[in-house]
């Protein structure tokens, strides 16, 4: 509509005005990095070009034109623990000193199984860089257990790059999500797709005996957020006993539900669970776990002769001491139960705001929370998969709301405007939100 275009001009327009350093950066940028960015995903920055970022503290970072920030966005969950804390920073100082990576095990690894067992009731553990490399280990002990080739994916998922997860329902046909680049293999051959909340469609797929297992969040978070219908996760658990599937579930966004994740506050009970991003305070660091029986069935079946190093599974920095030390600092001091109490208290602050300015003026939005994690969909009904979520986005006016906060000082999530909150955010930062979210819903309504 043309207001809306109006309005997105104008704060594209302010936008580049005021941040001419970070305009001169992304000019340079081009000469030595690919599409000028170094993430591809980068190009999609709604003002045209992406801020680039000087310093950052706690739940606020400052840019190179000197602008400050709230930051709701917090590295799309991977600085979920506020920017530097200071036990993660000190970890990272005094393990740097004595050792990065050795190759070898040390006692932090031991306390940080421990300590996860504890929070989300797997029995034992392994650890990574990335969700995406837990993923993608999970699956191959998966296939290796099972004797199965096929997993199984509901659409619209989001688990990092894993090769087999960018999929997408055409018709009742599995084919690759758009964008997907570079495909190994028609997806067809590796995946089953269904709609998160349909037990009918995920026991007919599972009926064909061909899945290895179910990777699953316990809740779509890259699509807006669509939670489970009430009694959809044990029709999900028990279809997947029935025929022998293992039962995935990544935690990597849902941590945002509380210390141990969406499975701990709601009495999931996954046979291997993921987390990544936010256990080390940002630096690079992934577990997977596995329940006792799963673990058992493993240690029988995974060699431990000179071929052990070959499957596939692991890499030279993986489970590296820095990585171990700094998470350990992290869930010991940062993200702990007590942060997680006041995190989700500030979430419930910020959904009432925004639910009450979407309510005052009678717009057609609706927000949803998920714990310390919150998001609005500018659609008035709330989606009960990720095509109805999909189907009902507003491209245009992503931008414009993520424009709008980003030049009064809040910066959300692109592309979807997530909002999280970290253990430096307070409720001054929340309401801050809301009021300028009450502006440009004043704006267009």
């Amino acid at each position: 509509m043309a207001a809306l275009d109006a309005l997105l001009a104008r704060e594209l327009e302010r936008f580049e005005r005021e941040h001419p350093r970070s305009r001169e950066l992304a000019l340079e940028a081009r000469e030595s990095l690919l599409s000028g960015v170094p993430m591809p995903w980068m190009v999609r920055w709604p003002g045209g070009f992406p801020v680039f970022a000087d310093e950052a503290h706690g739940a606020r970072f400052r840019d190179v034109d000197g602008h400050e920030y709230v930051d709701f966005c917090l590295g799309d969950t991977a600085a979920m623990t506020g920017h530097s804390p200071e036990p993660t920073v000190r970890a990272l100082a005094e393990q740097g000193a004595r050792g990065i990576t050795l190759m070898l095990p040390s006692e932090d690894a031991l306390w940080v199984g421990r300590e996860l067992t504890r929070r989300f009731g797997l029995a034992r553990w392994q650890f990574a860089l990335t969700a995406t490399d837990a993923n993608r280990f999970a699956i191959r002990l998966a296939r290796q257990l099972t004797g199965r080739t096929k997993i199984l994916v509901f659409n619209w998922c989001y688990h990092g790059s894993v090769d087999e997860t960018f999929v997408a329902l055409d018709g009742g046909e599995v084919i690759a999500r758009e964008g997907n680049v570079g495909a190994p293999v028609p997806l067809a051959e590796t995946t089953r797709v269904v709609e998160w909340n349909d037990g009918d469609a995920l026991r007919r797929e599972l009926a064909h005996g061909d899945v290895a297992c179910v990777l699953a969040e316990p809740a779509l978070t890259n699509i807006g957020i669509v939670l489970p219908e009430p009694g959809f996760h044990d029709a999900l658990r028990e279809a997947t006993r029935e025929t022998g599937t293992l039962l995935i579930i990544d935690e990597t966004h849902t941590i945002c539900a509380g210390a141990g994740g969406y499975t701990a506050a709601y009495g999931l009970e996954p046979d291997v669970l993921t987390i990544g991003k936010p256990i080390a305070g940002g630096v690079p660091a992934a577990a997977y776990g596995f329940s006792a029986e799963v673990a058992d069935r493993l240690e029988a079946l995974l060699p431990d002769d000179e071929t052990a190093d070959v499957g596939g599974i692991g890499g030279t920095v993986a489970a590296n001491v820095l990585s171990l030390a700094v998470t350990r600092a992290t869930l010991a001091e940062v993200l702990t139960d007590e942060a997680f109490e006041r995190m989700i208290a500030l979430g419930e602050r910020f959904e009432a705001g925004v639910a009450d300015v979407i309510e005052r003026h009678r717009l057609p939005w609706h927000v949803t929370r998920l714990g310390c994690r919150v998001e609005y969909l500018f659609r008035a009904e709330r989606p009960r998969n990720g095509s109805e979520a999909a189907a009902g986005g507003n491209p245009e006016l992503d931008r414009l709301i993520h424009l709008y906060a980003l030049n009064r000082g809040i910066l959300l999530t692109p592309f979807h405007n997530m909002a999280l909150m970290s253990p430096a955010t307070t409720e001054a930062d929340v309401d801050l939100h809301t009021r300028v979210f009450d502006e440009a819903a004043a704006e267009l309504a």
